[in-house]
């Protein structure tokens, strides 16, 4: 028998809609198993818990082999933001929550929310532009050590 996970570290690297719930599913259904969960935010993922985007992000239609349909198709003016409220309207049916409540329920269950200070610096951000869920603004070796023992996935 396998031993049980005991802890779990996510990257989230996408910002697009379909890019930062696999990491919110994943961690809350971790805490809700016990496991501890830790979420690093790094490149456009960070607009997942950057204040001013965290409910505004879109489905990604172009470039996207999971949407079936043609690229030019998905660069048709309005596609994206269609495809975003079809896919809003599907997840509010099954109760999945927004973003940004999402975020708040994981860290209320106690996930840790971190992000990638070599990405905030590159953006100019600051740790004011993120939602107050964000314990820190870390360096990817902070990650790795806080991460020792726990299974890494990447989203």
């Amino acid at each position: 028998m396998a031993e049980p996970i005991e802890k779990v570290s996510i990257v989230v690297s996408r910002g697009s809609l379909e890019g930062v719930y696999p990491g919110l599913i994943m961690a809350n259904g971790a805490r809700m198993e016990g496991i501890e969960a830790t979420l690093f935010f790094t490149f456009f993922g960070l607009d997942a818990i950057i204040k001013k985007r965290m409910d505004n992000l879109k489905v990604a239609t172009v470039g996207n082999p999971a949407m079936h349909i043609p690229t030019v198709l998905g660069a048709i003016p309005g596609m994206s933001s269609f495809a975003t409220s079809k896919m809003k309207k599907e997840m509010e049916e099954l109760d999945i929550p927004p973003v940004g409540e999402f975020i708040e329920m994981i860290h209320d269950a106690g996930g840790e929310l971190y992000a990638c200070k070599a990405t905030v610096d590159m953006f100019h951000l600051t740790k004011n532009d993120f939602c107050p869920q964000v314990d820190d603004i870390i360096s990817v070796g902070q990650f790795y050590e806080m991460s020792a023992g726990a299974q890494i996935i990447f989203t």
